[in-house]
């Protein structure tokens, strides 16, 4: 229980400020224990579909370095909260309303029935991004000829098979963004596919700045440089999978403080 011991005092932090913002909204103690039920479960949300973000991140930190394992830890745990919770919802309420992001949080602050129902709308844009980027993740690891680990290996082997093709991952990801956006509306196709294209383009620029790293690791030192890179991997992976966390959050509260 050592290792939980800080999640612990946050996680009662968080409540105690879930009460005082109840207290100085509606003052009273129903306004409270309310507050205090939502900010709860909101929390139980964030770890429920925290799980497979955890596994990735595992993953991916046992190559690291224990330097880069501690800076991902304390920077990529700050830049994950304070960066997908607060300040990516209100860029982009501000890209799809054409508004800077201080009118953006005044708006999440004001009028938050606006506010969720603009990032709700942009839904499906972000998934299409975050999907095409996750999809690449999943099928770069079955797919790859080195991977020597099988745990379905029915399944498993023909995959590592078919990774001699070149690309494959890449032409199956393009397949699945066509038919996912012919089912779609008319009007959304078009921001599916654009957001589905920019997925796949981040994801190759992250695994080439990677691999361009790596490639100078005779010269810069090869843990520093793949630690860098790979910590800018895990950002834009933590990111991919956190969105649905946050559109789910505004099913319980529209308040941007309860996050």
């Amino acid at each position: 229980m050592g290792y939980f011991r800080n999640s612990f005092l946050v996680t009662g932090a968080g409540l105690g400020l879930g009460a005082l913002l109840g207290w100085e909204t509606r003052g009273n103690l129903a306004g409270v224990l309310s507050t205090v039920f939502i900010v709860a479960v909101l929390a139980i949300l964030e770890v429920s579909l925290s799980f497979d973000n955890a596994v990735v991140n595992a993953v991916v930190l046992k190559k690291m370095s224990p330097m880069w394992r501690r800076r991902f830890i304390t920077w990529g745990i700050a830049i994950a909260v304070l960066g997908m919770r607060i300040v990516f919802p209100l860029l982009i309420v501000a890209i799809v309303t054409g508004i800077d992001p201080v009118s953006a949080l005044m708006m999440a602050l004001i009028d938050p029935d606006r506010y969720s129902r603009v990032l709700t709308g942009a839904h499906v844009t972000v998934s299409a991004f975050g999907g095409a980027f996750l999809a690449m993740v999943g099928l770069k690891h079955f797919f790859n000829r080195e991977k020597d680990v099988h745990w379905i290996s029915v399944i498993e082997r023909p995959l590592t098979r078919l990774g001699h093709i070149e690309a494959v991952e890449l032409g199956l990801v393009l397949l699945l963004l066509y038919f996912v956006s012919v089912r779609l509306p008319g009007h959304e196709r078009f921001d599916f596919l654009t957001a589905g294209i920019f997925g796949l383009f981040t994801y190759i620029a992250v695994d080439g700045l990677s691999a361009l790293l790596k490639a100078d690791s005779a010269i810069t030192g090869e843990v520093a440089q793949s630690g860098a890179a790979l910590f800018l991997y895990l950002e834009v992976v933590d990111a991919s999978f956190s969105f649905d966390g946050v559109i789910g959050a505004f099913a319980l509260s529209n308040n941007l403080c309860n996050f």
